[in-house]
């Protein structure tokens, strides 16, 4: 799929309710009408969990203060790919492994290794001597579509998984089981071929770099 797509939250609106053959008005059919905004951000949830592509990357440059262990992941994170500091690596550990290996966190020096603290922040060891510039790469849950919010990196590259995510979470709210595995073989084949797409594009960037 290229982002050319027309698809926006409301036209997935119109769409899922031609599917669905239901929820048109609030007043005519009220709980499927609202509750289809919900089944909406199930699937995005779903699709950002289950998926790894370079889409959902994102790169950012801050700074980690001196003195300062724990650090606050951004909003919507949801995996750590990569930190850097110059051209240095800072590789991942479990928080046991940082713990034993940087137990004063008052103890200063140049920052080695992180672990996740918790779901919301870092641990960083050594603590920062000084005010230290870094670049962190990591997976984010796209901003969820809503009427303030029509696009994202799903409706343009993945509006088909989008909608089949979105009619597979459908399926057992309306109870009906008849229509799970068809939505469920149409969802696995538009996430095979986004997968798809994002390993070729990998692939082609090594072959650049091959080259050079």
């Amino acid at each position: 799929m290229s982002n050319n797509s027309s698809v926006t939250y409301t036209t997935l609106l119109t769409d899922l309710r031609r599917y669905l053959e239901r929820g048109f008005t609030q007043e005519s059919d009220p709980y499927v009408y609202e509750q289809l905004p919900r089944l909406i951000t199930l699937a995005e949830r779903r699709i950002s969990r289950e998926l790894k592509v370079t889409g959902f990357i994102v790169p950012v440059t801050t700074t980690l203060p001196a003195g300062v262990s724990v650090y606050p992941k951004p909003d919507r994170w949801r995996e750590t790919v990569s930190m850097h500091i110059g051209t240095n690596s800072i590789h991942s550990r479990s928080y046991e492994y940082i713990r034993n290996y940087w137990p004063d966190s008052e103890e200063t020096g140049t920052p080695e290794y992180y672990a996740d603290y918790d779901y919301f922040h870092w641990l960083i060891a050594p603590t920062p001597a000084t005010d230290t510039t870094i670049e962190i790469l990591y997976y984010e849950q796209p901003r969820f579509l809503g009427e303030e919010t029509q696009t994202n990196f799903i409706t343009d590259f993945a509006p088909d998984l989008l909608l089949y995510g979105t009619l597979l979470e459908a399926a057992p709210y309306l109870k009906n089981d008849a229509r799970l595995q068809t939505w469920q073989t149409l969802y696995d084949r538009a996430a095979q071929s986004l997968n798809g797409e994002d390993l070729q594009r990998i692939l082609d960037r090594t072959a650049i770099r091959n080259k050079a």
